[in-house]
């Protein structure tokens, strides 16, 4: 298969196609919503508070709600690394990209690069697309996501050193406990008391007793219903809040324009390079479920407690709001496109 073939492939492909439409159009959607006045000011900020504290904690448990295999297994544990690694080295990368900014400005463009939005803008996109598998990968890399933003973020923009709030946030919010809730039952499962329970083809087997997936279906229905709000309600949110903002006045600011760039365009394709490096040389080798959820994970704009770790500390408030308004754009463009070449990578071979 040539390069125009696998292009023409990727470009047909309707999962694909429908994967990245579905996610413009209701981002769309909020957004005429809330120019329309359909959306109140408060909307936006309503689906987000679902999102976080309902829908992705449920998408993520339910992630871990299948059987465990080696490779997914080993996957998992190279993601996992990867996702503390690369924060480590966006730390020293993200110096010389703003080199010639100082002071505030330098720490505030260098926090808002190194933490996207994984958690809100991310996951949604890999769960339409990659499924459960992804969905894993995005929960299992976030812990890293989490324990960098909520220390080195936290010092970084407050000068002060680590508090108990941000230990407790950073271990005690309900993606969290979901996520490592998930991930206990999905690794030990095979050492948990079993039950006999009756599989797809009506044979008895054995599973363990929290994988409610098989155990209390009555329980694991309304989770995945719940898990299923996830996506549209962000995209929604994403719409809303971006018919809230001016992008008239935050687009005259080249700085947010050149931040959106590193953080949308130069993070992930670091984030590729590396990995191939690591995938080749055998050292960090991953799959490319797994490196496409960390590619779309690293393409997201900024983080929402990174821009507001910003606002509260007073350090560049103004160009972090212009930052947050400008990345979000420009991911909701180039996401799809990121989408596409990684779909080319796959079919190319290369992973």
């Amino acid at each position: 298969m040539n390069f125009g073939e696998i292009i023409k492939t990727t470009l047909t492909d309707m999962n694909i196609i429908s994967a990245i439409t579905s996610t413009i159009f209701i981002i769309l959607l909020g957004f005429f919503c809330r120019k329309k006045g359909i959306f109140s000011d408060q909307v936006g900020k309503i689906l987000t508070k679902v999102v976080l504290t309902v829908a992705l904690p449920a998408l993520a448990f339910n992630a871990f709600m299948q059987d465990i295999d080696h490779d997914t297994l080993k996957q998992g544990m190279n993601v996992l690394i990867w996702g503390l690694l690369i924060y480590v080295i966006l730390i020293f990368i993200s110096k010389p990209l703003f080199l010639k900014y100082k002071g505030d400005k330098q720490d505030t463009l260098r926090v808002l690069t190194i933490f996207g939005s994984t958690t809100f803008f991310g996951t949604p996109i890999v769960s339409a697309i990659y499924g459960p598998v992804g969905v894993m990968f995005c929960s299992i890399f976030n812990i890293g996501y989490r324990v960098f933003l909520y220390s080195y973020g936290y010092i970084k923009m407050s000068g002060l050193k680590m508090e108990l709030k941000n230990i407790k946030t950073m271990f005690l919010n309900p993606i969290v406990l979901a996520t490592f809730g998930g991930l206990f039952i999905w690794v030990f499962q095979g050492y948990l008391p079993q039950v006999t329970v009756a599989g797809v083809d009506g044979a008895m087997q054995q599973v363990a007793f929290l994988r409610i997936d098989q155990t209390a279906i009555w329980l694991f229905k309304p989770m995945t219903y719940l898990a299923g709000l996830a996506s549209p309600l962000a995209w929604l949110a994403i719409g809303a809040t971006l018919g809230e903002v001016s992008f008239k006045d935050a687009a005259t600011d080249k700085t947010s324009w050149y931040y959106s760039f590193a953080k949308v365009i130069l993070v992930p394709a670091l984030n590729i390079v590396l990995l191939a490096i690591l995938s080749v040389t055998g050292i960090l080798p991953v799959n490319f479920e797994a490196l496409a959820t960390i590619v779309i994970m690293m393409a997201t704009p900024t983080a929402t407690v990174a821009a507001a770790y910003a606002i509260s500390f007073d350090k560049e408030a103004i160009l972090a709001s212009n930052c947050s308004l400008i990345s979000t754009v420009s991911a909701v463009l180039m996401t799809p496109i990121w989408i596409v070449i990684l779909e080319i990578i796959s079919k190319s071979g290369l992973f």
